[in-house]
Parts: structure tokens; sequence; C-alpha cells
């Protein structure tokens, strides 16, 4: 079986996986608006926007490059690093919770409007997104030591059927809607599942033989990557998160809900994206480690291939499918279905310009992201205000997928200019790939 098929077929299976979890996901969204409202939905959706921008910025950008560096030290069998790389992702990810719990709450009334509705939820949301995070770090370091099931089930399998089960509990035993209750207890349950996930990556690592010379400076280069990662991956995975906050003063409670469950559709499809890239970087690292420049070429080639091919056909799948999906939520949700299509087609633009980033930190030039992350924030920004106040949902999608676009073509003309490696579909279009 080529290389490409072995991708696909792993991609496609994690992907189903992650369709199925999602399964959960939609249900309980789908509950919460059918039996609390419209209005109760937009608040659970607000808080798991916030729980997961915190997650982000919590471990301090090491879980952005886990996968990066897992994958280095496991290919070159440097164990002591890696151990020092994980230990101190955990340690830091610890004290800033602490910090989180102890001084957050203030942070709350920055927010405007958004903030109205987080703060008498914080603790929770708080707890939430201190979970999120342990997972997401336990997740790419798995991921970069080729174990990505091990990584991915409990956030794709297990959390959805928490998140299920707290809903259920809650609505059994309460007669009114009690959107706290339901937090707290989902916090709780989250938390115990990921840290239980912790000793599996005490496992894996505990594999990687440890007898490399420690080199002082490896902290030093650990920092210079994760500073800009963290915010790669802050306004890039997490980009409607971010919306979702800035778009609370501009859209009704109902409206945001409905775009809220549009961008969750859009988030199930980006990671299948996503995974394909994270699939691919250790075997980009071992080409990188034996100098093999035409591997090296293949493997960014296959994985764009890959990641086109799933985003093109996910988004066909939303224009014929996402409409009646969204009326599961309530006929009032059907609204959504062309700005969903809209988005989607975003992550279409953004896989076929490739994983600019990712090329730019393996040829050890991860700040010169960051020009592009900015203009895609600031086009969202402007598009926003310039567009959702007359046109609502379809001008929210469309500010969207316009920063989405520029900002993707802007980080392929970097790529360009920078490496002489063109990162896009286009490239391998130029020189086919042998499968």
């Amino acid at each position: 079986m080529s290389v490409t098929r072995k991708l696909a077929s792993k991609s496609v299976l994690i992907f189903g996986l992650r369709i199925f979890g999602a399964g959960f996901v939609f249900i309980v969204q789908a509950a919460i608006s059918r039996a609390w409202g419209a209005q109760s939905l937009g608040d659970f959706l607000l808080v798991i926007a916030a729980a997961n921008l915190i997650a982000v910025v919590l471990p301090l950008g090491f879980q952005t490059v886990g996968t990066y560096f897992s994958a280095e030290y496991g290919s070159r069998g440097e164990g002591a690093h890696l151990r020092r790389f994980v230990g101190r992702s955990y340690w830091q990810m610890a004290l800033g919770g602490v910090a989180l719990l102890s001084l957050g709450w203030p942070l709350t009334f920055l927010l405007g409007e958004a903030g109205e509705h987080l703060r008498p939820l914080w603790i929770p949301t708080a707890l939430i997104g201190i979970a999120t995070a342990i997972t997401y770090v336990s997740t790419m370091v798995l991921v970069g030591l080729k174990q990505p099931m091990a990584g991915y089930l409990p956030d794709m399998i297990f959390r959805p059927g928490l998140t299920l089960a707290a809903f259920g509990t809650v609505a059994l035993l309460s007669p009114v809607p009690n959107m706290g209750r339901m937090l707290w207890l989902l916090s709780v349950l989250l938390l115990g599942l990921f840290l239980f996930q912790c000793f599996w990556v005490q496992r894996a690592v505990a594999a990687v033989p440890a007898a490399d010379t420690v080199r002082a400076s490896e902290p030093r280069r650990w920092w210079r990557f994760a500073a800009p990662w963290v915010l790669i991956t802050l306004a890039s995975d997490y980009f409607f998160d971010i919306n979702l906050i800035l778009l609370a003063g501009l859209l009704d409670r109902t409206d945001l809900a409905i775009f809220g469950v549009s961008t969750r559709i859009f988030a199930l499809a980006a990671f299948g994206v996503v995974a394909v890239y994270s699939l691919t970087l250790p075997n980009m690292f071992d080409a990188e480690r034996d100098a093999d420049k035409s591997a090296y070429g293949r493997r960014v080639g296959e994985a764009n291939l890959v990641a086109t091919g799933l985003a093109l056909a996910l988004f066909a799948g939303v224009l014929v499918f996402g409409r009646y999906v969204l009326m599961l939520f309530g006929p009032e949700f059907a609204d959504g279905a062309l700005p969903v299509a809209i988005l989607c087609l975003g992550l279409v633009v953004r896989a076929a310009f490739g994983p600019a980033s990712l090329v730019l930190s393996m040829r050890d030039r991860p700040w010169d992201s960051l020009p592009s992350v900015a203009l895609g924030i600031v086009v969202l920004v402007i598009g926003n205000n310039a567009l959702v106040p007359a046109h609502g949902l379809m001008g929210a999608a469309i500010s969207a997928f316009v920063a989405i676009s520029l900002w993707s073509v802007s980080l392929w003309l970097t790529a360009l200019y920078r490496t002489g490696i063109d990162v896009s579909i286009f490239g391998l279009m130029r020189k086919p790939v042998a499968v």
C-alpha cells in the first residue's frame, strides 16, 4: 500500500471516530436547544469557546509544538530531552491552572457582553479549560510518538460521552434548566478522564531510550517555537472560538447559537485536515533526519493531496446535508445552512494552500507566520463590524471566509519566499508525486 493510501486510510479512520464522537456532542447541543431553548445553547457554546481558548493559552504554547518535539526526540531516541519537555509542559500548565482559578475571574469584565454570560459560570468554565489543556498536551505528545489513537480517543469518544452523561443526569434531576450544575459535573468528569490519559503518556515516554546527553540550550528552543505557535494555533484552530466571543455583541442569542453550531460543524471538518498533517509529521522528521529532500517533498505533497481531497469531500457533504443536520436543533437553525457551507469552502482554500506554518517552523522560521496571523484577525474584526450589523449570519460567514482566504494565501507566499518550498496543491500539480 502506498504512503498516500496509508495516510488517507488512517486519517479516514480517525476522522470517522471523530464523527462518531461528534454525534454525541450534536445530540447534547440539540437536546439543550430543544429542552432548554436556543439561548441556553448559546450560553453553552460560549462557555465551550471560552474553555477552548483557556486550554490553548494555559500550556503556554507547549501543546502546539508537542507533536513537533515528541516526533523529533522520538525519532532520534532522545528520551532524556523528551522527559524534560513533557514534564515542563505539565508543570507549567498546573501552575497556570492554579493562577487561573485564583485570579482569572476579573478577566470576564474585559469581555463585554460575553463576559456577562460567563461570569456566573466562571469556575466550571475554567475547570473545563484546564481539563481540555491537559488532553491537548497529552494528545499531541502521543501523536508525535506514533500513538495517535491513544491520543485522540479520550477527546474524540469519551469526552462527548461524558458531556451527554452530564446533560442527561442534570436534565433528569432538575425540573428547570440548570446550566451551572451541568458544567460543574462535566468539569469533574473531564478532569478525571484526562488525568488518567496522563498515565498513558508517561508509559509512551518511558519507552523511548534515555541515553542522550542533556543539552542545556533545549528549553530556549522550546520557547522559541512555542511562543509564536501558541498565537498561530489560537488564531487558526480556534479562530471561530475567538469569533464567537467577538460576535456576542453583534448577534442576538439565537443567531449566536445558530452560528456557534455552524462553527462546530466547521471545526469537525477542520479536524480531518489537521489530523492529516499531524499524522504526517513524524515521517517528515524522519526524512529531515536522513537529509532526504525528495522524501521530505513527497511527505508534504502526500499530506497536501489527502488534506485537500478531504476538505472538498467535506464541503460537498455539508452543502448537501448541512441543512438537515442543523434542523435537528430546531427549525430556526436551518438559517445556518448556507453560512456553514461558506465556512467549509474556506477550509478548502486553507487546505489547498498547504501547511505553510508547519514548514516554516521545520525550517526554523516559526515567527514568520505571525504577520499572516495578524492579517487574518484584523480582516475578521473589520469584516464583522462592516457586514454583521446589516447581514447577520451571512455577514459573519462571509467575513470569516475572506479572513481565512487572505490568511492562507499570505502564509503560502511567506513560506514560498522564505524557504523556496511551494506547499500548496499547485506545487504538487507541477511536480506529480508517485503513489
